[in-house]
């Protein structure tokens, strides 16, 4: 890298640190009611079966995808 790099990457970077970023006021509360352990069960079985099923299933199958027919 040459000695100027530096330097013409703070000069294209520079007017971008000058932005102002809003910040986002986010204000949470304790929930109205407890998640229940039936509750609980349900979401983990939904995200194991929506996310990793499919994922095993072709991880699994990987070998069939490599071959070429």
């Amino acid at each position: 890298m040459s000695v100027l790099t530096p330097l013409l990457l703070r000069g294209l970077t520079g007017p971008a640190r000058r932005l102002p970023v809003p910040r986002a006021q986010i204000h949470s509360k304790p929930p109205r009611e407890q998640l229940g352990t039936m509750d609980i069960a349900i979401g983990l079985t939904s995200c194991f079966l929506c996310f990793l099923l499919p994922s095993g299933w072709v991880l699994s199958h990987l070998e069939n995808y490599k071959k070429r027919e």
